[in-house]
């Protein structure tokens, strides 16, 4: 099980590799977008030089013919770095490319699978990831986890080093359910992963935690008991006839 940040904010790609272990970036147009003009092979270095050599970066081409996607592939792979994994959408000029990319040794992620038998025909051609959309899945009325778990039987049966990295999330149940059903890798927002520890239960139970501590140690850390700099609240509790007992 592994979490990628889908995202291209240096702020909030930092913040999230910080806390969590993160095992890549994933990018594309759309997330590109909301970071307004940018030069994007700086950018891409830049993070690639936050998460470093041992994280994995995924970057999407913009042509849509299986010539154009191999030129952009390269031209990637010189102005970012050879390691890069080069997000291919899974059309039919995209499974061309992929083809061919393979062949030339380069590192592929099959975006925009909707499909089972986009996801079949990327996994016979040895893509390194595959990226299924969950959420726009089921707004299709399709069955997410279902797909997922026919990618899964298909990797494991044909023992391919394919790798399911589920995307298009709108909450943390579709997450643990694309987990649950085969997924080797989630991609998410940062903001999906700092809300959902932030939630009011999390924060009572932690406050409650304080507060009985409080009651019977004091205001005080546990470092500070080691230096005797402590005052209890409460004295304690006095041992009662039962709580004795006596030798046999």
């Amino acid at each position: 099980m592994e979490f990628m940040i889908d995202n291209a904010s240096i702020e909030e790609i930092e913040r999230a590799l910080d806390v969590f272990p993160i095992t890549g970036v994933t990018s594309n147009p759309s997330i590109l977008k909301a970071e307004g003009k940018t030069n994007l092979f700086p950018h891409m270095r830049e993070i690639r030089k936050l998460i470093g050599s041992e994280r994995s970066l995924h970057i999407q081409v913009i042509a849509e013919d299986a010539e154009g996607i191999i030129e952009e592939a390269e031209t990637l792979r010189k102005r970012v770095d050879e390691e890069v994994y080069i997000k291919v959408p899974t059309t039919e000029q995209g499974l061309k490319a992929i083809r061919i990319l393979k062949s030339r040794g380069v590192n592929v992620t099959a975006t925009a699978i909707y499909l089972k038998i986009q996801g079949f025909m990327a996994i016979a051609l040895e893509a390194d990831f595959i990226a299924p959309y969950y959420n726009r899945m089921e707004n299709l009325d399709m069955n997410p986890d279902a797909v997922i778990a026919s990618f899964r039987k298909m990797i494991e049966e044909n023992k391919v080093h394919t790798k399911i990295l589920s995307a298009s999330f709108k909450n943390m149940s579709q997450v643990m359910h694309s987990f649950e059903c085969g997924s080797h890798v989630a991609t998410v927002q940062p903001t999906m992963l700092h809300d959902v520890f932030h939630t009011p239960e999390i924060q009572k139970a932690v406050d409650d935690f304080h507060a009985d501590w409080i009651k019977t140690q004091g205001d005080v850390s546990i470092t500070a008991l080691t230096s005797g700099r402590f005052t209890t609240v409460l004295p304690r509790r006095q041992k009662s006839g039962s709580d004795i007992l006596s030798p046999k």
